[in-house]
């Protein structure tokens, strides 16, 4: 549609660059490597997937032990084995599934490009170029390989690659540098260097090669809880044998069988596959409901999210455009207005929502007029005068200032004057309120409303100097999304609030901000009166909305947010967004707008539906809140192990457990329920810190374990009890311990929970009677019997009273620590 509006006296240059690269020549690049393609990426391999999954450390520490429980001919205690190799196929297995799910949407939104082959323009994938091809650039483009500019004239920002915000014009014969994208304007350029050879690839291979910091703090508290655990095991294993073998006179294998016992209770080895398949099973939803996640761990982060950032057009609103209506200023001609709208459509090069709306505007009520003027020719001169005089017209462009996000306009000098064409405040000026009640009655019905007036300076692209002479007002509207209301509401029920930047007028912003059902819309200011930073972070928690925002100041807004404490996930389509979105906590790109900000964003809504955000929320709740919950239930095998090794090493007394009975206990107080619970659906808000929760719900469980079982030990050695009845009994008074912790983290109970329950037990007492040999599980005599009943209703108390007392002291240590932080 545009190129009916393209100046004819560009043709024949356009003919001389548009022939491109031949099918001969592209096949000889491919053949010599020029390709577009890098192999360096984020995203891991099917074999780096495989390798991650199966040459873990605690892999390594499981085949040491199965070695040992080989040569010491305990194939009893290798009950852990299945249990070892399940866990990593499944992990590989998740891993895969949403890899492939990733992979094929990922296809679907990869950066393409149009390339100019044979004379004839195609849409390509990015990767399909070749040095030297000829590529069309125009707004919302990220350029994909370093090139040089052929025809036309661009604006570039280089900001992701420079850190340098301001706009960069780039005329024929200027370098393109790949990982910049286009704010406006059209050109051809030719590509020089490709593939690992780009400026953008280079930056990569460096910022991978010096590793990247995880974002996850799930994931990294449970890296770190890890890589702790395997500190110690080493060492507490080779003193518990030393201890039982030298200073115990335990047999060889009795000792080996000991130490395995300690060092399996310590390794959180479910911790990891739960949460992989977590993760993989939220992806995995989401890509159903049409959302693409870059990273599987960016959930978690939008889960957390406390402050939405929003822009109003193609969020709040649909993201389409329309004109309403074309308005004269004070004594200006409406034909006239429109015919200089065509021919100043007609030169400027940018193809953004605003121009191509308008261009779709002016074609309308051409063929309109032409219309009429054929069925009614005679009986109205006057119409067909006016129709002659509309469709004739045609200025010349001397020349030509695209739009920037910087100056809010755009200009063209025509042979009869100068023009210019964008938001009334910035091309008035301080003369804005000369003008102001003629447009507030738009803006105050939600409207957005630009100005195209003649400008009597000499100069369009400097600062302007002269008072424009206002022509007329162009009113454009966005209908708002009919699921707006639903979805803002829901944000609003959840404690989230909700920040509009929009580059657009903030009154108009507020009353569309309002339509929407944005809490406190009314509270709205002019960005450009926050002229300092200063006044930038006292306007982030005070104003909801934000108008006439630049990209540098939505980075601001999206920084001061973040200074005060609240993890921010910030939205948008546009070029414009992408300072902001990669500086967010979570950053989300509808895929209908700019290439460049969808490959920016952590998430995208391939459909461009604003209505799944609160799936993409709930999500990332039910995955942290699921791991987080169940993960206390992994840590309390892990602090009795570490808890009761330290004991037995202190008390010389031998480990009481073997493998096969931490194995039964792991398998249906730890393992199945663990997972079963993290299918459950979980909404509620993230709150505290993740590795401070979890260990604050596991610890009176693990002290309960410790104290019960030492408590035991010590009554078998008094009374002579057998060493196999006492591990017996303790396997069966840490499953009580188990299911009492359990039931601890699923309040409120339910059917389904209640069902997981009662499997569990039902699991326990099949394998403790019916495979007891399996699992080492002896036939107690009746004191031991006794003791394990006394010492079970002694746990209900200790376990109570220990979660209370933990409780209260974190409470307390939690509310010393915010009475003395500093306030705000």
């Amino acid at each position: 549609m545009k190129k009916q509006f393209m100046s004819e006296n560009r043709m024949p240059e356009e003919k001389r660059i548009l022939r491109g690269l031949s099918k001969e020549e592209v096949e000889e690049r491919f053949i010599e490597g020029f390709v577009n393609k890098t192999d360096i990426s984020t995203e891991k391999s099917a074999k780096e997937i495989v390798k991650s999954n199966v040459f873990t450390y605690f892999n390594f520490i499981f085949l040491v032990i199965t070695i040992l429980l080989c040569v010491v001919g305990s194939f009893r205690n290798l009950t852990f084995l299945p249990i070892i190799i399940g866990n990593t196929l499944i992990g590989i297995i998740q891993e895969l599934r949403a890899k492939k799910v990733l992979d094929k949407m990922s296809l679907l939104n990869a950066p393409h490009a149009i390339v100019i082959r044979d004379g004839e323009q195609k849409k390509i994938l990015s990767e399909q170029l070749v040095k030297d091809d000829v590529i069309l650039l125009t707004a919302g483009t990220q350029i994909c390989a370093d090139a040089v500019v052929l025809e036309g004239t661009i604006q570039v920002n280089e900001s992701l690659l420079t850190g340098e915000a301001d706009e960069i014009e780039k005329t024929p014969g200027s370098r393109l540098m790949s990982g910049s994208f286009v704010v406006s304007g059209e050109c051809y350029a030719r590509l020089e260097k490709v593939g690992k050879h780009s400026y953008i690839s280079r930056l990569t291979a460096e910022a991978k090669a010096m590793g990247n910091e995880e974002q996850s703090e799930m994931i990294r508290s449970i890296n770190q809880l890890v890589k702790w655990i395997g500190i110690v095991i080493i060492p507490i294993g080779i003193i518990l044998f030393w201890q039982g073998y030298i200073v115990n006179g335990e047999t060889f294998q009795k000792s080996i069988v000991s130490m395995v016992a300690a060092i399996i209770g310590m390794i959180p080895e479910g911790l990891y596959l739960l949460t992989t398949i977590a993760l993989a099973l939220g992806t995995m939803r989401l890509a159903k409901r049409h959302v693409l996640l870059h990273d599987m761990k960016s959930i978690e982060a939008l889960a957390r999210v406390d402050v939405l950032c929003v822009d109003k057009t193609g969020t709040i609103t649909e993201a389409g455009m329309e004109v309403a209506k074309i308005v004269p200023a004070k004594d200006a001609e409406n034909t006239f207005l429109q015919s200089l709208l065509r021919d100043y459509a007609s030169a400027v090069p940018d193809n953004n929502a605003t121009m191509e709306a308008i261009r779709d505007y002016l074609e309308r009520k051409g063929k309109d007029k032409d219309r009429d003027s054929d069925t009614d020719n005679d009986s109205n001169k006057d119409k067909t005068a006016e129709v002659q005089t509309f469709m004739a017209a045609r200025r010349k462009a001397l020349e030509v200032m695209p739009f920037t996000s910087a100056t809010k306009y755009s200009g063209v000098v025509f042979e009869d004057g100068k023009y210019l064409l964008g938001a009334p405040e910035f091309v008035m000026g301080n003369a804005f309120e000369e003008i102001a009640d003629e447009i507030r009655e738009y803006t105050k019905k939600g409207y957005r409303v630009l100005l195209l007036a003649k400008y009597p300076g000499s100069d369009i692209k400097g600062t302007l100097t002269e008072k424009p002479e206002p022509l007329g007002y162009v009113i454009l509207s966005n209908p708002i999304r009919e699921n707006a209301k639903k979805t803002f509401g829901y944000f609003k029920t959840q404690g989230v609030a909700v920040k509009v930047i929009s580059g657009d007028n903030p009154e108009t912003v507020s009353e569309v901000a309002r339509c929407a059902g944005i809490e406190h819309a009314e509270k709205y200011v002019d960005a450009g009166t926050l002229d300092t930073d200063e006044k930038i972070y006292d306007a982030a928690d005070r104003y909801t909305v934000f108008g006439r925002v630049t990209p540098k100041q939505k980075q601001k807004l999206v920084h001061a947010l973040q200074d005060a404490g609240h993890t921010v996930a910030m939205t948008g389509d546009g070029v414009n967004d992408i300072l902001a979105m990669k500086d967010a906590d979570c950053s989300v790109a509808m895929a209908s707008g700019s290439e460049a900000a969808a490959q920016a964003a952590q998430v995208v809504l391939l459909d461009s539906d604003f209505a799944h955000m609160p799936d993409v929320v709930s999500e990332g709740r039910q995955v942290v809140n699921n791991v987080q919950r169940s993960a206390s239930l992994f840590l309390v095998k892990n602090i009795f192990s570490l808890l009761m090794a330290i004991f037995a090493v202190v008390s010389t007394i031998t480990y009481p457990l073997e493998p096969a009975q931490i194995s039964l206990i792991s398998m249906f107080t730890i393992g199945a329920p663990g997972f079963l619970l993290a299918l459950e659906p979980n909404r509620n808000r993230i709150e505290g810190r993740f590795l401070r929760k979890v260990l604050l719900k596991a610890f009176p469980a693990g002290l309960t374990d410790v104290l019960i079982v030492g408590s035991l030990v010590v009554c078998g050695e008094v009374f002579s009890i057998p060493a196999s009845d006492v591990a017996t009994a303790s396997t069966m008074l840490l499953c009580v311990v188990g299911f009492m912790i359990l039931i601890k983290i699923s309040h409120p109970m339910n059917k389904f929970k209640y069902g997981i329950l009662i499997f569990n037990i039902a699991g326990l007492l099949f394998c403790g009677i019916c495979l007891n040999q399996l699992f080492a599980m002896s036939q107690m005599s009746k004191i031991s019997i006794l003791l394990m009943i006394v010492f079970a209703f002694a746990a209900e108390s200790l376990f109570r009273y220990l979660t209370i007392g933990v409780e209260g002291i974190a409470k307390f240590i939690s509310s010393r620590a915010h009475r003395g932080a500093p306030q705000k």
